[in-house]
């Protein structure tokens, strides 16, 4: 009498080891720099997004903030305290708290920045690839225009018409302003790059037969062609949120950014600036190396992301 021998089951691998042994992370476990690069970034977003409760002091408290501490140096030179392990400003206040809020708002200001011209982007570029025509060759014109103004020049002219509509502008309409500055001068990169993908992607064989049975256009868009486009947008974003919190400190440098009650990491820079020669180094060097670590971070990973994500270097 013979008995049917049963295979055994065939384990499938669990979502955390296929994620682990995919060809993104497989790249990133084979490439040092964006190693780094991650660590350097997760200890900055730390900082900055922890700053209520990671900062020693909290700089904007004007009780716990003494004049007699103004320009303290760091710990580790003559005549520094512990209690301020990277020195004090002008006005007493701890400048290792002091940076790690306003990363936090370079932060925002660029995160929120770059997300309101991603949206704002990736749906013009794919109603003008997708419907091309009259729209198509407006929505172009519109982006040349655009193109041909320096977009620091484009975001100081609109954050100076905002301030100008609204002169008592404080708080979060100041951040609205300032956001929507940046925004309006970089939705043009990701508007032209959708706009080509989605040129090449509605010719292809899925999107006709898609039309052949009737699926609605905008279904065919959102469901079809735009998850075929959003890999080089994913490495445009990441880029740009370096270049978001590069224009933010500029702008804030230039005394058009936040308000002084919410410094960010370009007014402590332009406020450490003034003593920068009198030997108070410490007010703008290490704003400054916080603005630097954060940006070539970001650059570093978008850089390895674009490696990554491109077929042609598999």
């Amino acid at each position: 009498m013979s008995s049917v021998l049963t295979p055994p089951p065939v384990r499938r691998p669990s979502a955390w080891r296929r994620a682990w042994d995919s060809d993104l992370l497989h790249s990133f476990r084979q490439s040092p720099v964006a190693q780094l690069a991650a660590v350097l970034a997760l200890v900055c977003s730390i900082a900055a997004l922890g700053a209520p409760w990671l900062a020693p002091h909290n700089p904007f408290d004007l009780a716990t903030v003494d004049l007699m501490d103004a320009r303290l140096p760091p710990a580790w030179l003559e005549g520094g305290s512990w209690r301020f392990p990277l020195g004090t400003d002008d006005q007493g206040r701890d400048v290792l708290s002091a940076l790690m809020h306003g990363a936090r708002i370079s932060l925002f200001v660029g995160g929120a920045a770059v997300l309101l011209s991603l949206l704002a982007g990736v749906g013009l570029g794919l109603l003008s690839g997708f419907v091309g025509g009259w729209l198509d060759s407006l929505l172009m014109r519109v982006c040349d225009v655009m193109l041909s103004f320096p977009a620091i020049l484009v975001a100081l002219l609109i954050d100076g018409v905002g301030r100008a509509l609204w002169p008592g502008a404080h708080g979060s309409l100041a951040f609205g302003v300032l956001i929507l500055a940046i925004a309006l001068t970089g939705w043009v990169k990701y508007a032209r790059t959708v706009r080509g993908s989605t040129l090449v992607e509605r010719r292809k064989e899925y999107v006709q037969a898609a039309q052949v049975i009737g699926v609605a256009p905008w279904r065919i868009m959102l469901r079809h062609v735009l998850p075929n486009v959003t890999g080089p947008v994913l490495v445009l974003a990441t880029i740009d949120v370096a270049a978001a919190v590069i224009i933010e400190a500029t702008l804030s440098f230039l005394g058009v950014g936040v308000p002084p009650t919410s410094p960010s990491l370009g007014t402590l820079i332009r406020v450490g600036n003034d003593y920068l020669l009198s030997g108070e180094w410490w007010i703008t060097v290490f704003p400054g190396a916080m603005l630097m670590a954060i940006a070539l971070s970001v650059n570093l990973l978008g850089d390895w992301l674009r490696d990554a994500l491109n077929p042609r270097l598999q």
